[in-house]
């Protein structure tokens, strides 16, 4: 399945990317979640949906699911 995307201003992607490392380094928690979750896997399997305004901080919470 192909999806197509809509992207208004590609040069942007560099600063958002950014923005979301920034973030990370502030939630320490969120970063020892991911760290547990990489070697143990507990959500393997599963498909997680989720609807919620995308931010730096939840673009993390979704990294780490």
């Amino acid at each position: 399945m192909s999806v197509g995307f809509d992207i208004t201003d590609p040069t942007l992607a560099q600063g958002g990317e950014a923005r979301i490392q920034w973030a990370a380094a502030e939630m320490p928690v969120l970063g020892r979640i991911q760290s547990r979750f990489a070697r143990e896997k507990p959500l393997s399997g599963l498909r997680i949906g989720g609807c919620l305004h995308i931010t730096t901080e939840t673009a993390n919470l979704a990294r780490t699911l």
